[in-house]
């Protein structure tokens, strides 16, 4: 019985680690990813995502420290709160794992 459960565990987390990997395999996926976990589920599957050039010109310095780099939503979903466009998101590399995290209009 023990080892049915064990069996069971172990098959649920590797499911989980394959699919995190599966999510977060490339930038645009991570991208779109996070944008679904923020509550967006049609700008995540709708939108386009291109290389945000402006910022990355302007601070490639630091992306290159942060092993990190800019991209742009090309139909932003627009925030409940204050109806600000979430345009500009900063998508950073560790290892093989590429994570996403809002990056503002700055």
């Amino acid at each position: 019985m023990r080892k049915l459960i064990a069996k069971k565990e172990v098959i649920f987390l590797v499911t989980v680690a394959a699919i995190f990997i599966i999510l977060h395999s490339t930038p645009s996926m991570a991208l779109r990813t996070q944008v679904l976990f923020m509550g967006y589920p049609k700008s995540a599957l709708t939108t386009k995502i291109v290389d945000d050039k402006y910022h990355n010109e302007m601070n490639h310095i630091k992306f290159a420290e942060l092993n990190a780099k800019a991209y742009t939503l090309t139909k932003p979903p627009i925030e409940k709160a204050t109806q600000g466009e979430l345009r500009n998101f900063l998508v950073r590399k560790y290892g093989f794992i590429y994570l996403a995290e809002y990056y503002g209009e700055t």
